[in-house]
């Protein structure tokens, strides 16, 4: 804690400025911040981010799937042909998901929280972007006091 009139610091327990003797009874100190409060939007946006990169992937597969299989060589197994439009799919559904994820957390929606841990546990498999991403959304939205303060910002918002 810091005195509001010379600057200087002085112990939360202290009820005087030990510089210019200025007293600090009626301060309070200020709440605490919780770990979804300080960490939530800025998860929520690389969500949005990670996932926007892994709509561009998707789209091209799914592009080649359906316009560039004469491009492919002829040697190619047949299994590939359906293959192909199956991983782009794949591709941009986990990226849709995520950007909804992302959006749900960055307006406080009830069900964001459950989707975005689901979410991060699949992409502990993603290394090295997802891993990071998985395991900053388990710090920030798994423990038990984080689900509450959650709820309590989706109930305002």
């Amino acid at each position: 804690m810091y005195c509001d009139r010379c600057g200087t610091h002085a112990r939360s327990d202290s009820a005087f400025c030990s510089n210019c003797g200025k007293p600090f009874h009626g301060v309070r100190p200020a709440p605490a911040v919780g770990r979804v409060a300080e960490h939530g939007r800025l998860l929520a946006i690389f969500w949005i981010a990670l996932s926007a990169l892994r709509l561009l992937p998707g789209i091209l597969v799914t592009l080649i799937g359906a316009v560039g299989m004469h491009l492919l060589p002829p040697e190619i197994p047949p299994f590939v042909h359906a293959v192909i439009p199956v991983v782009g799919g794949v591709l941009i559904a986990f990226g849709a998901i995520g950007i909804v994820a992302g959006w749900g957390l960055l307006t406080h929606q009830s069900w964001a929280r459950m989707l975005a841990i689901v979410l991060g546990f699949l992409n502990l498999i993603h290394v090295p972007f997802g891993t990071a991403l998985g395991i900053y959304t388990l710090w920030v939205l798994l423990p038990a006091e984080s689900e509450q303060e959650y709820k309590a910002t989706a109930q305002t918002a």
